[in-house]
C-alpha cells in the first residue's frame, strides 16, 4: 500500500530518472534509497521495494507513435524553425505530466507525437495565406485531450496567437476540456478574478506551478462559455498579442454566431490585427454535430457551415479534427465546396492515428481479449433480466417501480469495488458507476430515485449491522453483498471480514446523481491527495454521459441500449481509458446483443488503424485513405445512419479484397433453419457427386477444385439473418461474379466436423456438428437470430 511518503519519494525518482539511461534492478533501488531520507519517517525495506516495483511497472508501460497519411505538398517547415523556438508552455506542461505520474514512454511518444502534428500545421511565421486541414484518429478515453493540450502549447510556443477549442455539445463537457485546458497550458484557474489578486499567484495551478511569469488571454472559464460582450470588455487584455488568446467553447450554433459576430466586427471596425494572426481550431469529438448532413453541395447543416466561416475569416487558419471514430469524417466529400461558406471539412492535409499505450483497458482487451472461446468474459455480464422492469424501449410516460437484478448486483458490486481500493490503499481516489439505460430524462430520474433508495437500504444496513462480525450476515443486505463478493471478488481479496469492517467508511459518501440538461446535480471531482477522501459517484444519464465526459475512477458500469452504428456504441464507452491499479475490479453489465456488436466494432477499429498504417507504407493520401475506408464493410453502419438524415437512397462499394467475412448471426425461424439445411445438403451433395478432390484433415472433410457456379447457386437460396450485415449474399455474389472466370473459378469448401462427439448424417455426410445453444431470452423477446461470442458463429479453425 502506497502512503504519502512513498509517492513523494516514487515522483521525485521519477523526475530523476526522465530522459535518463535505463537503470538496472540494483541501480533503481540504490537511488531510490538515495533520496528516502528526503521524505521523513524515513521508508522501510518493504516500502522501498513496493516503490522500486511501481517504477518498474510504469518504466514498462509502451506507446507506439501510431501511422501518418499526408496529403499531397507537403513541406516539412518545423525541424528549420526548431532553433528560434523557445519551449516555454511545452516545457512546463511535461513536467506537469512527469508530476501526474505518467509512464515516461508516454510522454516521450506525446511530445514525438504533437511535433508531427504541429510539422503539418501552417508555419505561423509564414507571410502569406493558408489553410491547413487535418484529423487525429485516437480511442475512445484514451487520452486525446491531452494529445491536443500538448499540441496547444507547442503551437503557442511557435507563433499561434489565437487557439480556438470546440468541445463537445454538452456544457459539463465544455468546462470540464476548459478545466483541463486551464491546468495544461493557461496554468490558472480561468474561474478566478485573476487580476485582483496579490501578484496574481493564489489561484495557479498545473502547469503554473512550473513558471507563472506568463499566461495565455482566455476569453472563457470553466463557468462562462463565450460571450460577445465578455468579450469586449476583456479586450484590454489582448493587446499586441504578446501571449496568444485561448478559447474553449461549446458546439453550439448559438456560441458560435456569437463568436463570428464579434471577430467580424472587430474586422469591420478597422482592427485586422485578429483575423491576419495565425489561427489554430481544434474540434473535439468532430464527428459529432461538426458534419454536414444534408448532403446536397447547396445544402449546409447550421454547424458545419458555422466552422467552415470562421476558418473562411482567417488569411492563415488550421483545422484539426481529434476523434475516435473518424468513418463519418471520412464519408466527407473532399471535393465539395459551398459559394458561401466554401470547403467541407474533409482531412485533406494530414490524417495521423494515435496509437492507445499498452496499459489502455479498450475495446480490444474488453471484447476480444476479455472474452474466452471457452469460460466467462472476464469483464463483461450479461443483462438478461430488464424486459419485464425496464424494457429497452420505453416511451416518455412510462413508469418504473423497480429496478432489475442485475442493476441491484452492479450497485453491490460497485460498492465492494470502492471498498476493495480503499482496502489497496486508495481512499483518496474518486470511484464512479454509470449507469446509461435511457436517453429519456423522466426515465432517468426515475432510475436515480430507485438506484438511491437501494443504496440507502445498503447504507442502512452496513451503519447498523457491519460491526457486528460473523451476525451481520443475519442482515439481507449484507448478505447480498457477501455473496456478490464470492461471485465478483473472492480472488481479489480473499478475506471478507476485512471488507466488512471497511464497508461503512466505503459506503457512507456514496452519491447517486442525475448527469442531463435538466439535472442541478454536479459531478465535482477536487485534485486528488492522500488525506483526503475521494468522491464516489453513481451517475445516471443518457446522451450527457455518451460523449467525451470523463468520469473519474469509473469501476462499474450498467449499460442498457440497443443501438448498433458504430460511433454511437463507441462513444457511448466511458468504460474504456485508464484503470492503474484496480481494471481487476471493473465490471460491465450489458445485453448480449450489445457484448456482439461491440466485439464486431471492437475488430473494425483495429482493422480501420491497420488500414491506416499501410496506406502509410504505401506513401497514399487522406483521399486514397477515404476511398479504403469507404469500401470498408463496417462502413455499412455509417451509412445507414447518414441516409436516414437524407431521405435519399446512398450507395456505397464495399470492398471485399483481402477480408475475412463470416456470418455473425444466424436466424432461427423454422422456415430459413429448414431452407438453409436444404441448401446445405445440396452444396454438399454436389461436392461429393462430382469427383473434386477431397483429403480428409483436422477440420473436417476439404473439397478443393470446386466450381464457382456450385458455390453460387448455395449463396443465391440461403437465407441470410438481417443482422449479419457483412454477409448480405447479393453484395458478396456480385463481387464473386465480376472473378468467376479467373481468380475465383475454383474454391476450397471445408465441411466442418468436431473430432469426438454424437455424429450426425442429417446433410448426406457423417460429421460431428459444432454445438450453438438459442437463448431462451431471445424467443421470449422475439430475437429471430442468435451469434456465438464476439459476434462470431463458426470456431476458429
Amino acid at each position: 500500500m502506497m502512503t504519502s511518503n512513498s509517492e513523494n519519494v516514487k515522483s521525485t525518482v521519477l523526475s530523476v530518472l526522465f530522459n535518463s539511461p535505463r537503470k538496472t534492478e540494483a541501480e533503481l533501488r540504490e537511488l531510490i534509497k538515495a533520496i528516502v531520507p528526503l521524505y521523513p519517517p524515513i521508508l522501510n525495506e518493504q516500502e522501498i521495494e513496493e516503490v522500486a516495483r511501481e517504477i518498474e511497472f510504469q518504466q514498462g508501460i509502451k506507446a507506439g507513435l501510431g501511422a501518418i497519411v499526408d496529403g499531397e505538398g507537403f513541406e516539412p517547415w518545423l525541424d528549420n524553425a526548431k532553433a528560434s523556438i523557445t519551449p516555454y508552455y511545452w516545457s512546463r506542461y511535461e513536467k506537469l505530466l512527469l508530476q501526474n505520474n505518467l509512464p515516461e514512454d508516454v510522454i516521450r511518444t506525446t511530445d514525438k507525437v504533437t511535433d508531427t502534428i504541429l510539422s503539418r500545421l501552417g508555419n505561423p511565421h509564414l507571410e502569406k495565406q493558408w489553410d491547413r486541414r487535418g484529423m487525429v484518429v485516437g480511442h475512445v478515453q484514451s487520452g486525446k485531450t491531452a494529445n491536443y493540450t500538448g499540441l496547444i502549447c507547442k503551437a503557442a510556443d511557435a507563433g499561434y496567437r489565437l487557439i480556438i477549442v470546440i468541445a463537445g455539445i454538452h456544457t459539463n463537457l465544455r468546462n470540464q476540456t476548459q478545466e483541463r485546458i486551464d491546468e495544461g497550458f493557461i496554468g490558472f484557474d480561468s474561474g478566478k478574478e485573476w487580476g485582483r489578486m496579490v501578484g496574481g499567484r493564489k489561484y495557479v495551478i498545473g502547469s503554473g506551478n512550473f513558471g507563472a511569469d506568463r499566461r495565455p488571454v482566455t476569453l472563457t472559464t470553466r463557468i462562462h462559455d463565450f460571450n460577445k460582450n465578455r468579450a469586449d470588455s476583456d479586450r484590454s487584455q489582448i493587446g499586441d498579442y504578446v501571449e496568444p488568446v485561448v478559447l474553449v467553447i461549446k458546439k453550439n450554433h448559438r456560441t458560435l454566431q456569437n463568436l463570428l459576430d464579434w471577430l467580424k466586427d472587430n474586422s469591420a471596425s478597422g482592427d485586422q490585427q485578429m483575423i491576419e494572426q495565425p489561427m489554430l481550431l481544434i474540434d473535439d469529438e468532430a464527428d459529432n454535430a461538426s458534419i454536414n448532413t444534408k448532403y446536397g453541395k447547396k445544402l449546409v447543416t447550421t454547424i458545419n457551415g458555422q466552422i467552415r466561416d470562421l476558418l473562411k475569416l482567417f488569411h492563415r487558419s488550421c483545422y484539426v479534427a481529434y476523434t475516435a471514430t473518424p468513418f463519418a469524417n471520412i464519408f466527407i466529400d473532399p471535393d465539395q465546396e459551398h459559394e458561401m461558406h466554401g470547403e467541407d471539412l474533409f482531412p485533406a492535409d494530414f490524417i495521423i492515428g494515435l496509437d492507445a499505450p499498452d496499459n489502455y483497458f479498450g475495446a480490444t482487451k474488453v471484447f476480444i481479449n476479455g472474452i474466452p472461446d471457452e469460460g466467462e468474459p472476464q469483464w463483461l455480464r450479461p443483462i438478461q433480466d430488464n424486459e419485464d422492469i425496464l424494457p429497452i424501449n420505453h416511451k416518455q410516460d412510462f413508469i418504473l417501480n423497480g429496478i432489475p437484478n442485475s442493476l441491484t448486483k452492479a450497485v453491490r458490486s460497485f460498492i465492494l469495488a470502492r471498498t476493495i481500493r480503499n482496502l489497496r490503499g486508495e481512499e483518496h481516489k474518486h470511484c464512479s458507476m454509470l449507469i446509461n439505460a435511457s436517453w429519456r430524462n423522466p426515465i432517468q430520474k426515475q432510475i436515480r430515485n430507485r438506484v438511491h433508495d437501494a443504496v440507502e437500504r445498503i447504507k442502512n444496513s452496513v451503519r447498523l449491522h457491519s460491526s457486528l462480525g460473523t451476525a451481520a450476515l443475519n442482515d439481507p443486505e449484507i448478505f447480498a453483498l457477501k455473496q456478490v463478493w464470492e461471485e465478483e471478488y473472492a480472488d481479489n481479496e480473499p478475506d471478507w471480514s476485512k471488507i466488512q469492517t471497511q464497508l461503512h467508511d466505503s459506503i457512507a459518501a456514496t452519491s447517486v446523481v442525475i448527469v442531463n440538461k435538466d439535472s442541478s446535480d454536479a459531478l465535482e471531482y477536487p485534485k486528488e491527495k492522500r488525506g483526503s477522501k475521494g468522491k464516489s459517484y453513481i451517475a445516471v444519464g443518457g446522451y450527457a454521459l455518451s460523449r467525451g465526459l470523463t468520469l473519474e475512477g469509473l469501476t462499474t458500469t450498467w449499460f442498457l441500449r440497443n443501438t448498433m452504428m458504430y460511433d454511437t456504441l463507441m462513444q457511448m464507452g466511458r468504460w474504456f481509458g485508464y484503470r492503474t491499479g484496480y481494471e481487476d475490479l471493473c465490471r460491465i453489465w450489458m445485453p448480449d446483443e450489445a457484448i456482439d456488436w461491440y466485439s464486431f466494432i471492437a475488430n473494425a477499429t483495429n482493422e480501420l488503424h491497420e488500414e491506416l498504417k499501410d496506406m502509410e507504407k504505401s506513401k497514399a493520401t487522406p483521399k486514397q485513405f477515404g476511398l479504403a475506408v469507404r469500401s470498408h464493410p463496417a462502413s455499412l453502419l455509417v451509412t445507414a445512419r447518414n441516409k436516414m438524415g437524407s431521405g435519399q437512397k446512398v450507395t456505397s462499394l464495399i470492398g471485399l479484397s483481402n477480408q475475412f467475412i463470416e456470418t455473425s448471426k444466424v436466424t432461427i425461424t423454422a422456415k430459413s433453419i429448414e431452407q438453409n439445411k436444404l441448401l446445405a445438403r445440396e452444396l454438399i451433395g454436389k461436392c461429393l457427386n462430382n469427383n473434386f478432390h477431397q483429403e480428409p484433415c483436422k477440420w473436417g472433410l476439404l473439397i478443393r477444385g470446386v466450381n464457382f457456379d456450385v458455390v453460387d447457386a448455395f449463396l443465391a437460396g440461403w437465407d441470410n439473418a438481417e443482422q449479419s450485415i457483412l454477409t448480405d449474399t447479393a453484395p458478396v455474389r456480385a463481387y464473386l461474379r465480376h472473378r468467376k472466370d479467373d481468380e475465383l473459378s475454383e474454391w476450397d469448401v471445408l465441411i466442418v466436423s468436431l473430432n469426438k462427439g454424437t455424429v450426425d448424417e442429417s446433410l448426406g455426410v457423417e460429421i460431428v456438428p459444432i454445438q450453438r445453444y438459442v437463448c431462451l431470452d431471445d424467443l421470449k423477446h422475439n430475437f429471430m437470430s442468435f451469434s456465438g461470442k464476439k459476434m462470431r458463429v463458426a470456431r476458429a479453425c
